[in-house]
């Protein structure tokens, strides 16, 4: 059974602390919005995966109570940042196997600022899931007192650039495509734009990262409302379904650390499988795709998913955003929403913000970011520790 989009929602995109909001607000308006589009009421939904990583047990109960109290099953998700598309893919998996006709998949975060720790919690790094992937980091690059995520992809930065060439103007590129393309973005944290030059001169966060190629931390939320096609046929929803064409989840295999590379250890391999998966089961390519919506937490990570996505061969990235393939006029239009270093980060929101991006593009419905003539979107998440999701979708 098809399981399409019918609807979805977010809210802008926060600094923390900057607006005074609770996290159950954040779904109550943007799940409402993503209601809203489908053309259907919180009683139509027969069940609800939400993603988070910051807030207690069961806060996915209290946040869609917001939305109703109809006694549905509400499962909680947490995948580190690939969060959100754990819960979307969740509620495909429903619907296609027939469980449900109208599932809402809802991703949101409430977060603190400052940069975000290695995930040892209460400081037990032994005990910390991602202890094996610092412990690669530290074995070839040593540990220093820079945040732990943007030290251990900065680490992956400099692996890429002894290796291929890739330059720190390239690195900054990415941020300065990424920043201008937010700047038509109404749910963007940061809508400022910044050239080449201003990347590099921007505070380092750990060699060669500075901080404008540094997602940050964001409160937001976003839902997206997944239905049978039996759910189309039979209903006059006001939002134009996009079809998930394909989706596939990959977690890390012994690639990820038999290098003892942090290109490796951060996830290219998982991401290049979970591609991989996806052209296999729908037919198609990515030169098939128009628009691509990335998990670009740190501008050297959205070079290597054009490796592992197949826009490009290993170690020409950094010449493929250079070159202008990946914006307006180009092969394809990567992050047109600003991607996370400028739309901003809020880990549960992330994975479904992106497909919200790419349902708008794919009805032509994006306004000023419109990708003219998209048919097909793509859409890749990836969590620490670690999960990457990819959703191929496409205009019904």
């Amino acid at each position: 059974m098809k399981a399409y989009v019918a609807g979805v929602g977010m809210t802008r995109f926060e600094k923390p602390e900057s607006r005074e909001w609770q996290y159950w607000d954040m779904v109550r308006e943007a799940g409402s919005a993503a209601l809203a589009d489908a053309g259907i009421s919180y009683g139509d939904i027969e069940q609800v995966p939400i993603g988070y990583c910051f807030q207690p047990s069961t806060a996915g109960q209290r946040a869609v109570y917001e939305l109703g109290l109809t006694g549905i099953p509400v499962y909680n998700v947490n995948n580190n940042c690939a969060t959100g598309s754990t819960a979307l893919m969740l509620a495909r998996q429903l619907v296609e196997g027939g469980a449900a006709d109208c599932v809402l998949a809802v991703g949101f975060e409430k977060m603190k600022r400052g940069a975000l720790g290695g995930g040892a919690d209460g400081g037990d790094f032994a005990t910390s899931p991602v202890a094996r992937h610092y412990g690669i980091m530290a074995a070839r690059h040593g540990f220093e007192m820079t945040p732990p995520t943007a030290q251990i992809f900065g680490d992956a930065a400099r692996e890429h650039m002894e290796k291929y060439g890739t330059t720190e103007a390239q690195l900054a590129a990415v941020a300065a495509k990424n920043h201008r393309h937010s700047a038509h973005n109404p749910n963007a944290q940061f809508q400022d734009v910044y050239d080449v030059d201003d990347i590099l001169a921007a505070r380092v966060v750990h060699h060669p990262l500075t901080k404008l190629q540094c997602s940050p931390t964001s409160d937001g939320a976003a839902a997206a409302v997944v239905v049978s096609e039996r759910f189309v046929q039979e209903r006059e929803l006001t939002g134009a379904p996009v079809e998930i064409v394909a989706q596939a989840m990959t977690t890390d295999t012994e690639d990820s650390f038999a290098s003892g590379s942090c290109v490796d250890v951060v996830g290219q391999p998982m991401s290049r499988a979970a591609a991989r998966q996806v052209y296999e089961r729908s037919g198609l390519g990515i030169e098939d795709v128009d628009v691509v919506e990335l998990h670009d937490c740190f501008s050297i990570n959205e070079l290597l998913t054009y490796e592992a996505l197949g826009m490009c061969e290993p170690g020409e990235s950094g010449k493929l955003v250079e070159s202008g393939g990946t914006t307006y006029g180009g092969r394809w239009v990567v992050n047109p929403s600003g991607g996370l270093i400028s739309k901003g980060h809020p880990l549960g929101a992330t994975g479904i913000a992106q497909v919200a991006e790419l349902v708008w593009q794919l009805r032509g419905t994006a306004g000023e970011r419109q990708v003219p003539g998209a048919e097909v979107g793509l859409a890749h998440n990836i969590g620490l520790g670690g999960a990457a999701v990819v959703t191929l979708l496409r205009a019904a």
